[in-house]
């Protein structure tokens, strides 16, 4: 209002006041594009924008010329002021009412060519206040440090396969930094954004503040033979579900869950088209990503929307601390599924755990692994949330009722309390001091993992009709392309710059 007012002298101010400056704006860009002989298109509904843009990239690389290659136009929700007559008669007749809405306005997408970071899109809304959201990828600035340095490398979409010196590829990843961004964005933002004159900006303090909106980091492990990835892939996923507990997503994400969860906490296997598969976990905001890519490597990332989960505010200058963060978590998603995928039949583990043990001047007996039971009981441990506060035996029984829709006759709270008794006995279940709560021990995880894994693979469809069967209420309904198998946890290099 200042702005209008007092520095331009403009009163009332009303809508077509505040689309003055938005008019003014697209004529430039449409005459900038002219003048450059620079295209612009209009993004259709079920077209990806890289797809329509990439031959015009790819002429801007035969050429080895740099800048604006394409402008896309989109309408889009966007932040934005509008000028309202109050609701009750005024002294003032010109008052208006300004306030900040979000509303559908035209945007401007230029792709852009940088000699410093590679392609990059910069996305302009066309009102007031003209926010500007950046979108680029950082194995783009890796590539370019290597061909500079004259390093032999491979690289397939957004993944490096191989490379002649690993440490100059890490090197290069590392000098990905703050300063670096913001000096090439505010180059293009002084550009391609709508100007102000001497007298505006000695009127109004303008700059520029930068905030990192949504980052990725990941790992890939690359395969020099495509055969055994979907296995590996597959396996992990089976036994990621069985056993990716509360605690275990709030280790690899590194944050603390209380009673009051703002987010999400579980794991959920995502079919997004035919034999393509996602296996995603979410600790609060944060999502951790595995998928194979390519029939070449297994990726496993992390996503970050909300900085604020990881301690850290959305500032730019965060970017260091931040990715220290986010390295971590790939790793020990990693190591996760590393000891997963360890798990395999270890008789003598079955041979100790079928014999007697002793507590006390009391033997108790062995577990059998053809006990269907006990067998219930160690999926509804493995799947249920008893790592984090643990859960009385009351809310065991009530589970195993549930999962498996038994009646309380068939099998009552005594037999269960017998069978808990039978695993403390073997180590396989401790107590939470004295509420009589209990959760798994480590050996218990790895003895859960081999029973169920010995039945689905030895046992076959036998064992899984026994222990694994449920009532299929969607058997009646038409199959779809995406499938989602979703199971809460809890019991009761992408950058997009704004």
């Amino acid at each position: 209002m200042h702005f209008f007012r007092a520095v331009h002298g403009l009163y009332p101010i009303t809508l077509q006041v505040l689309a003055k400056r938005t008019l003014q704006y697209r004529g430039w860009v449409q005459g900038y594009a002219r003048n450059h002989k620079i295209p612009i298109l209009k993004a259709e509904k079920g077209v990806s924008k890289e797809d329509a843009v990439r031959p015009y990239l790819q002429r801007m690389e035969r050429r080895n010329r740099h800048g604006v290659y394409c402008i896309f136009t989109s309408m889009e929700m966007g932040s934005t002021f509008t000028s309202k007559m109050p609701k009750f008669p005024t002294e003032d007749p010109h008052y208006r009412i300004i306030r900040r809405v979000p509303s559908r306005s035209l945007h401007y997408y230029f792709y852009i060519r940088d000699p410093e970071i590679g392609p990059l899109a910069m996305c302009v809304g066309t009102y007031l206040p003209f926010q500007t959201t950046y979108s680029l990828n950082g194995h783009n600035f890796i590539e370019i440090q290597l061909r500079r340095q004259g390093v032999a490398f491979r690289k397939d979409d957004n993944a490096f396969l191989s490379t002649s010196d690993p440490k100059a590829l890490q090197a290069a990843a590392d000098q990905l930094s703050a300063a670096t961004l913001e000096k090439r964005l505010t180059y293009w933002s002084w550009l391609f954004c709508p100007k102000f004159s001497e007298k505006d900006r000695q009127a109004v303090p303008l700059d520029r503040q930068y905030s990192i909106n949504q980052i990725e980091y990941c790992r890939n492990f690359v395969f020099k033979r495509h055969f055994p990835i979907h296995k590996i892939f597959a396996h992990s996923c089976e036994m990621g579900l069985f056993c990716l507990a509360a605690d275990k997503v709030a280790y690899i994400f590194g944050v603390r869950i209380a009673k009051r969860l703002r987010g999400k906490l579980y794991s959920v296997l995502e079919k997004l088209d035919h034999g393509h598969h996602v296996l995603r976990i979410y600790g609060k905001n944060p999502v951790g990503r595995r998928y194979e890519k390519f029939n070449t490597f297994l990726r496993v990332e992390v996503c970050v929307n909300r900085r604020k989960d990881l301690g850290l505010n959305k500032g730019l200058e965060n970017l260091e601390c931040l990715r220290q963060k986010l390295v971590a978590i790939p790793d020990r998603f990693a190591g996760f599924q590393a000891q997963s995928l360890h798990v395999h039949v270890d008789f003598s583990l079955l041979q100790r755990m079928a014999l007697p043990a002793m507590a006390g001047k009391t033997k108790i007996a062995g577990i059998k692994i053809h006990d269907t039971r006990m067998m219930r009981l160690m999926e509804v441990l493995l799947h249920g949330g008893t790592q984090l506060n643990g859960w009385r035996s009351t809310d065991i029984h009530q589970a195993i009722l549930t999962t498996f829709g038994l009646s309380a006759s068939s099998y009552t709270l005594t037999q269960l309390r017998y069978h808990l008794r039978k695993r403390k006995a073997h180590g396989l279940l401790e107590p939470i001091g004295r509420a009589y709560c209990y959760r798994l021990t480590d050996k218990s995880v790895k003895a859960a993992l081999l029973f169920i894994l010995f039945h689905k693979r030895v046992c076959g469809p036998l064992a899984n009709s026994l222990f694994h069967h449920r009532t299929d209420d969607t058997a009646s309904l038409p199959a779809r392309s995406k499938r989602r198998i979703t199971r809460p946890i809890m019991p009761f290099n992408r950058f997009s710059i704004c």
